[in-house]
């Protein structure tokens, strides 16, 4: 059976630019969604044409997905050839979520969400840069669950400025409230070029983001989810299967401005822009043009490494040889022929794997 093939699609439109974001989204560009996502069939259909595979899992994110029309968002995920079982996911902001927004995507075969929560505490949100209100996160998954959704993930960011511990407790213990079969929970990062970055005093404290993980992976243990990558609990079952392409360097296509994509060895990404890509859209019938800006070509070695690297980030981890786990006490333990990072070690996964050989 072949591996499992992905499809992400870049929704670049936002009605506000968070702090620490320094992915490709836009704040004056309205004016372009339905030209864009217009494009966005155009460009996946000539790629079925060309030969894509079908995708077993594909992902909607951005940007703001629910920003745009909730049936405009369904006539591109229709366009993309999938199989019966495909995992179908998008990104979605809790201020936006409806009932009838969510029976939309549901109807296109949507079969998972993954909501913006952040957090809890609405000071924390504000430091952020973020605008919605935490109890709209509640009507968030009901509507997702009155429309039968089967499952959903909650994603959280810890050590904004001003966020003490109790915070993020509350926040924790809040999301584990709404009974969700899977939490992403990410530290906040410091991105060039953001406002966030302009502005030191804001940015968090290693110790403080360590303990913060601790109380997260603790919390979200006692309540049956479980830790299957770095920064990603689930209920079993529940795994996010498109994640697990990009981690088990799996093959994916990326349509929309900015989007990636990984094929046979290489990466490529697109145009940057959204009038970019939808002129070259529009130009490529008639010449030569690409939506594709950029690629480079992984050497045998290079991608054998960077393979590692993505599995010792699961709980799968490595296999032995390709670790002297001896050497990283405390960081690493055996499971059968396979070196597993523990709780500590997940915290210095970036430093044990450069003794990855």
């Amino acid at each position: 059976m072949a591996d499992p093939f992905g499809v992400y699609v870049h929704i670049p439109f936002c009605a506000r630019r968070c702090d620490y974001c320094a992915f490709a989204t836009w704040t004056d560009r309205d004016h372009l969604i339905e030209g864009y996502l217009d494009a966005l069939v155009v460009d996946i259909e000539r790629q079925a044409a060309a030969g894509m595979p079908v995708a077993d899992t594909i992902f909607v994110g951005g940007g703001t997905p629910t920003r745009v029309p909730a049936a405009s968002l369904a006539r591109v995920i229709s366009a993309i050839p999938r199989r019966a079982a495909a995992e179908v996911t998008v990104e979605c902001n809790p201020d936006d979520v409806t009932v009838e927004m969510m029976r939309t995507y549901a109807a296109a075969g949507v079969n998972r969400v993954s909501i913006g929560v952040q957090s809890m505490v609405p000071e924390v949100l504000a430091s952020l840069g973020r605008t919605h209100v935490p109890a709209n996160v509640e009507r968030a998954v009901e509507a997702v669950r009155s429309a039968c959704i089967p499952t959903f993930n909650l994603d959280l960011i810890y050590g904004g400025a001003g966020e003490r511990l109790q915070d993020w407790e509350r926040t924790v213990t809040g999301a584990i409230a709404l009974s969700p079969p899977h939490i992403s929970a990410y530290a906040l990062t410091i991105e060039a070029g953001t406002p966030l970055a302009l502005e030191p005093e804001r940015h968090p404290d290693d110790d403080d983001l360590a303990d913060k993980y601790e109380m997260v992976d603790g919390l979200l243990s006692a309540a049956g989810l479980h830790n299957y990558e770095v920064s990603n609990w689930a209920v079993p079952g529940h795994e996010c299967r498109h994640n697990l392409v990009y981690w088990r360097q799996g093959d994916y296509q990326g349509f929309g401005c900015a989007a990636h994509s990984h094929r046979g060895g290489r990466r490529f990404w697109n145009v940057r822009t959204p009038d970019r890509y939808i002129d070259v859209v529009a130009g490529a019938g008639f010449g030569d043009a690409s939506v594709e800006a950029a690629g480079e070509e992984l050497d045998p070695e290079q991608r054998r490494i960077e393979g590692l690297q993505l599995q010792l980030r699961l709980r799968e981890g490595v296999e032995r040889s390709a670790l002297d786990g001896d050497e990283l006490p405390g960081l690493v333990e055996l499971h059968g022929e396979r070196w597993v990072l523990t709780q500590r070690g997940r915290l210095l996964a970036n430093e044990v794997s450069l003794r990855l050989r």
